[in-house]
């Protein structure tokens, strides 16, 4: 019987956790499909006006805590990269460029976030390339459809609200990052518990401040 729910999984290989939310993407019920669509995160930020985690000492700082305790706690190989954040265009190209499969995608994520490596320096991406068997890297992610492809999975997930990864867009709902995720299993088991007075109150209230338009003085 064919899955009777489609998900959208978006997520950039720059993630940790993304990294960590694809190592349960297996606990999703069996009558949900799910979808990967590699995305830029740059993009989503860049759309939106946000500093990504990375970008924020302070908060790099947690991330790679936080990261690293997660992965620990759930039995996750997890060492990171030399370099964070890095330019992951060659691997999100990459991945779009074979298709991308649970195995690539995941063989993409272990060679960055198990065995760190390097995420955009040449002679690691020359290793990841061996791994997958690709004799023609350069020519692979350089294919204008490739980059369409990359712009294009861009745009429809800023198009869906999608603001973050990793995000699962399911129907009218997104539901972003890993710490979203148990949620999101709650939500999928029963959708009318998120539909109640409360719920929709909460999502109807208007702002009553926005610091963007604050004047000093």
């Amino acid at each position: 019987m064919a899955p009777a729910r489609q998900a959208e999984w978006y997520f950039d290989f720059i993630s940790p956790y993304a990294y960590l939310q694809f190592h349960a993407l297996e606990r999703v019920p069996e009558d949900v499909a799910i979808t990967l669509r590699p995305v830029l995160f740059a993009g989503l930020l860049n759309h939106w006006g946000q500093l990504g985690p990375a970008e924020i000492p302070a908060k790099r700082r947690h991330t790679g805590m936080v990261t690293r305790w997660r992965a620990e706690r759930r039995g996750i190989a997890f060492r990171a990269p030399p370099r964070h954040p890095f330019n992951p265009l060659a691997v999100l190209r990459l991945a779009i460029a074979l298709g991308p499969t649970r195995a690539t995608v995941g063989t993409i994520f272990a060679h960055i976030w198990a065995d760190g490596q390097d995420g955009q320096d040449p002679a690691s991406l020359a290793l990841l390339a061996r791994k997958l068997g690709v004799g023609d890297l350069e020519a692979r992610i350089a294919a204008p459809e490739v980059k369409a492809a990359l712009r294009a999975n861009t745009e429809a997930a800023i198009a869906r609200g999608v603001y973050g990864v990793p995000s699962f867009a399911i129907g009218d709902e997104t539901f972003w990052g890993d710490d979203m995720f148990e949620l999101m299993l709650d939500w999928l088991a029963d959708p009318g518990a998120f539909d109640t007075a409360e719920h929709r109150r909460m999502r109807a209230a208007e702002p009553a401040a926005d610091r963007r338009a604050r004047q000093p003085g």
